[in-house]
């Protein structure tokens, strides 16, 4: 595993004459945090059930389990399928969906890739960025799938279907939009929908396409364009909640924290970590990245919630970031809470925790245009590319 700099937002920063933000007092430094993956000489410890005979009699107890050490990690394929854009399930449920950018829907239950439970291709446009590009599912809710899709007219709409218990599968004629908008290009359209801890469902939306933010949307608060927005998924209202960003396309809720892979211009890509509450501005097209962009040098940055990762065009192939699960499985707890993130032109997979980012690289070998990641319901992470979905495995020994 190899680390990397981190820059921290934390970091009180200003524009320099060339255009670069740096702290006012001092130069940024790399974070140096201790190291949180177990020791290679010990195992980990995890909390199982165990069951032995006592007289003919099975005797259940729980204690913990010695791990083996973790001296690894490797991708395991669970199937090869066109282009795959988010996989999610509800937690301690053994069923997973699988949402393809066609407008299909699947069900991926004991590792493979089953029936397609919903077909909408007949209300999507499958062109570019834009597609079916995010499923979410409500924790408390068994009954309902919540889609975001592309419009055959390019618009933006975020529905609820409901499952049909008897067959299976969901009912493509029981859509309820939540949210239809009007896009005013084909890209920056966002992606990622999700379910908060208030029980809102969070859409992020790009500034509306071209380049420089050139409808100028993601600082208009007027606009629900360029953020993170929250919708009542009982009343169906919208608001707007975040902003600041060019095309958040995936983001991840842990808690009461939110992670944002935004997708950068042409020089940067970053990841901001903030707190889930209104108003939070994440800078853009005032920066990209830790640098200044409108106006070029000497750029006012009071107030913004600046990225803690910016990973500079040219790093491994970057152009293009993919967020991003926060793993909390159980088979590797020695990366609980670590970020997972990867680029679409990359292929790496990077990890972040406590302010330190790992390359785990090396261990698992660079896919071909990765694009989107997923948990299932026991919060073990998959990866995305446009032709593969692969799970997240240890390797111990």
């Amino acid at each position: 595993m190899r680390r990397l700099l981190v820059v921290l937002s934390a970091l009180i920063v200003a524009c320099s004459s060339a255009g670069e933000l740096a702290p006012t007092t001092s130069a940024a430094k790399s974070v140096a945090t201790t190291p949180t993956l177990a020791p290679t000489t010990t195992g980990g410890l995890i909390s199982t059930t165990s069951t032995t005979a006592n007289q003919g009699d099975s005797t259940t107890t729980t204690g913990p389990r010695v791990l083996e050490p973790l001296i690894g990690l490797e991708y395991q394929e669970i199937a090869t399928i066109d282009f795959p854009i988010h996989l999610v399930a509800r937690p301690g449920d053994d069923n997973s969906y699988l949402a393809t950018k066609d407008g299909r829907v699947w069900l991926v239950e004991g590792g493979a890739v089953h029936e397609t439970l919903l077909d909408i291709r007949d209300k999507v446009r499958d062109s570019g960025e834009q597609g079916l590009l995010s499923l979410a599912v409500k924790q408390d809710d068994p009954d309902h799938l919540y889609l975001h899709y592309s419009a055959k007219d390019g618009a933006t709409v975020v529905s609820e279907f409901t499952f049909i218990s008897q067959a299976g599968s969901v009912d493509p004629e029981s859509e309820r939009v939540l949210l239809q908008l009007d896009q005013p290009a084909r890209n920056h359209n966002g992606g990622m929908i999700q379910f908060g801890p208030d029980g809102g469902l969070y859409l992020g939306l790009g500034d509306g396409g071209g380049r420089g933010d050139r409808f100028n949307n993601a600082q208009n608060r007027d606009t629900l364009l360029g953020g993170l927005v929250r919708i009542d998924v009982e009343s169906g209202d919208a608001e707007f909640f975040q902003y600041g960003l060019r095309n958040p396309w995936r983001f991840w809720i842990d808690g009461s924290t939110v992670y944002v892979a935004d997708v950068g211009q042409g020089a940067f890509e970053e990841i901001s970590v903030a707190a889930l509450i209104p108003n939070v501005n994440y800078g853009w097209p005032i920066t990209e990245g830790l640098h200044c962009f409108r106006p070029r040098s000497d750029c006012d940055t009071l107030g913004l919630t600046l990225p803690v990762v910016e990973v500079p065009h040219g790093d491994g192939g970057t152009c293009s970031i993919t967020g991003g699960v926060v793993y909390r499985g159980q088979a590797i707890p020695e990366l609980d809470g670590t970020f997972f993130f990867s680029d679409y032109c990359g292929g790496y997979l990077r990890g972040l925790m406590e302010g330190e980012v790992t390359d785990f690289t090396d261990e698992v070998g660079a896919l071909a245009r990765v694009a989107s990641f997923g948990l299932d319901g026991s919060g073990e992470a998959y990866v995305m590319t446009i032709d593969r979905l692969l799970r997240l495995v240890p390797v111990r020994g």
